[in-house]
């Protein structure tokens, strides 16, 4: 099993034993929201978050967050009302895209343990700065 696979096992084990209320247990992100971790930020307004990954998985690799989960821990827990902060998220991955790899990019979701997301806190993975490669999964 993949350092990836096993970490997202691990993370979905956690989120499942959580509270019930579907926030889920704390994230890296809700650290790094609250300053209690460093980050490399690349852009920033009253919603959206957007820092390098300190583990890139590619020349370029940025995450994109909502500054406030709100139950989006993952993106099939997405509700009507939310509509607005999924296309923002999505409008800023493609300009922080746009801006970073020129040449072209991905946008990545995981979603869930069988999606390999290891943390529990909607974002979005903007890679680039090489050829990708076709089917990536």
């Amino acid at each position: 099993m993949s350092d990836e696979v096993a970490a997202a096992k691990a993370a979905a084990a956690e989120y499942k034993s959580s509270d019930a209320d579907g926030a889920g247990p704390e994230t890296a992100f809700d650290n790094i929201l609250s300053g209690k971790w460093p980050s490399t930020k690349v852009y920033e307004d009253s919603t959206v978050l957007a820092f390098r990954d300190i583990n890139p998985q590619a020349p370029t690799h940025i995450i994109v967050i909502p500054k406030h989960r709100d139950g989006l821990t993952k993106l099939s827990n997405a509700r009507e009302d939310q509509e607005g902060i999924l296309g923002h998220l999505l409008f800023v991955a493609q300009s922080v895209g746009r801006k970073e790899c020129p040449e072209g990019f991905r946008v990545v979701v995981n979603d869930g343990e069988q999606g390999a997301q290891s943390v529990y806190h909607l974002h979005l993975h903007v890679l680039g700065g090489r050829q990708m490669g076709w089917p990536p999964g």
